[in-house]
Formats: C-alpha cells, sequence, structure tokens
C-alpha cells in the first residue's frame, strides 16, 4: 500500500527534511507532526493532512495498519522509508515511525478575533519551545479562545513544540502580529489588558479582572516589555512565598489562565 522510497536523494524526502527548518516551514506553509498518536489526533480534527512517512517497522503492528487503511480510505499519500532515512526527517530519538506533514494557513488578526470572544492569551517574546507548547495546551484546557504570539516568539512549527502541545495546536486559534497590530485591535474589541508585571502591589487573586481579558505573557528573561506593560490596563503579579525570583513563563501562564477564567465564568 505505501509507496516506497529508499533513496535520499529523493525529491520527496529531500523537500520534507527541509521542513525541520523554520524559514522552509514559513516559505511553504507546511510543518512535519510526529507519532502515532498526534497523527490520529489530526484526523479526528480534520486538519490539512498532506501525505505521510513511516519506516520499516511501523507495519508490525496491527492497530498500525489499521490506522494506514483509514489515511488510504482518506485519500492520503504514504510514502515508506528506510529506518535511517526516516530518521533523518525527524529531531526525535526514540521515533514511533510516523510523521505526517501539515498544511497551515496564517491567520489575520483582524478576521480571527471574534467580538463574542472574552478571553485571549497575547505572548511577548516566548523563546522556550518547551514553554510555547506547554502554554498552548494549558490555554486549550483553560478555555482560552485565541492566542496571539507576537513578533519574536519561537515558530509556533517548531517540532518541540509541537510535541509539547500533545496535540492542542490542532484547536486552537493561534494569531501571528506585530505589537502594534494587536493592540489595535484588542482595544477596539474593548479587551482589558492584563499583564504580569513583579513591580505592582496588585496580586493576581485579589483583581477585578472585568468583562473581557487580554492576559500578557512575558519573555522568559525579561518579561513583558515596557511598551507593553504603559499599555496595560491592569497589572498583577503571583506571589513568592520562597526564595526563588520568579516563576517559569508556562507555570506563571497556567496559573493566571485558570484564576482569569474562574473570574470570567
Amino acid at each position: 500500500m505505501p509507496i516506497n522510497i529508499s533513496s535520499k536523494d529523493n525529491e520527496r524526502i529531500k523537500y520534507t527534511k527541509s521542513l525541520l527548518k523554520s524559514k522552509n516551514r514559513q516559505k511553504e506553509s507546511k510543518y512535519i507532526i510526529e507519532g502515532y498518536r498526534i497523527l490520529t489526533l489530526s484526523l479526528e480534527c480534520n486538519v490539512d493532512l498532506d501525505y505521510v512517512f513511516i519506516n520499516e517497522t511501523f507495519e508490525d503492528k496491527e492497530e498500525h495498519n489499521k490506522f494506514l487503511s483509514i489515511l488510504k480510505n482518506n485519500k492520503i499519500k504514504i510514502f515508506k522509508t528506510t529506518n535511517k532515512i526516516f530518521n533523518e526527517l525527524v529531531d526525535t530519538e526514540n521515533t514511533q515511525g510516523i510523521l505526517g506533514v501539515v498544511r497551515f494557513k496564517e491567520r489575520k488578526i483582524e478576521h480571527n478575533i471574534s467580538c463574542d470572544y472574552k478571553f485571549i492569551l497575547i505572548l511577548d517574546r516566548i523563546q522556550d519551545p518547551g514553554n510555547m507548547g506547554t502554554i498552548i495546551r494549558t490555554a486549550d484546557a483553560a478555555g482560552v479562545d485565541a492566542i496571539i504570539a507576537l513578533k519574536g516568539c519561537v515558530d509556533i512549527y517548531n517540532p518541540k513544540v509541537i510535541r509539547s502541545t500533545m496535540g492542542s495546536i490542532f484547536d486552537m486559534n493561534i494569531i501571528h502580529c506585530t505589537q502594534e497590530e494587536c493592540l489595535k485591535e484588542v482595544k477596539q474589541k474593548d479587551f482589558n489588558i492584563v499583564s504580569s508585571y513583579l513591580n505592582t502591589d496588585n496580586y493576581y487573586h485579589k483583581t477585578n479582572y472585568g468583562e473581557k481579558v487580554a492576559l500578557v505573557i512575558g519573555n522568559e528573561a525579561n518579561g513583558v516589555n515596557e511598551d507593553l506593560i504603559n499599555e496595560s490596563d491592569i497589572l498583577v503579579k503571583i506571589p513568592i512565598y520562597g526564595n526563588a525570583e520568579s516563576l517559569n513563563a508556562a507555570i506563571s501562564s497556567a496559573i493566571l489562565m485558570y484564576e482569569i477564567k474562574k473570574y470570567l465564568s
């Protein structure tokens, strides 16, 4: 059933390998997802799956063969290559032997922030792929309506980010834009801009957030940039009871998201 490819110089192999680089993902509007579970989720979420690669051993399991039949029924092309070549197409050491190439469309902020939205998340220069993926996953769990990734954030289609989202990349409305575009839109739609900030006396659990919230989470090392701080309607902080200087960005975002969601509910 799969189309066999045994040469590393094959154009399909070279094209897929190129998608490991961010500039090529952006140019082609495609990214790689890896692993049996996330491929099954991609079908459940009706993701635009372009094609699939498997290695030599993927078909050894009955459940895997059933999944390949589902792919075939959905008219998705399946290619099979050697374990050695397959390993060059992924960035994990312990591969499950399957990857997919997914098409994506860039979302414009002016068309993707609904007036009905009550809670959005703004990410300011989040750099760590693990943090980014965890934040996306947590936002999905906490019922955030949309995520705005400002210029300077890590590529959300980075394989490490994709893995950390555990499939939430398919569920979330994620928008890329500049800070200026973001501020214009959220202000027009009457969101209160809430920034996490250490130099305030306003604790997160003793705050009136209003009816619509745009929560800003800042860079891991430097926090929210000064321009966004100055544009914020509310500044909040999470108390530190021990000796740590601050919390990890993903942890602090989780605490704030759930508190705000509870308030808005």
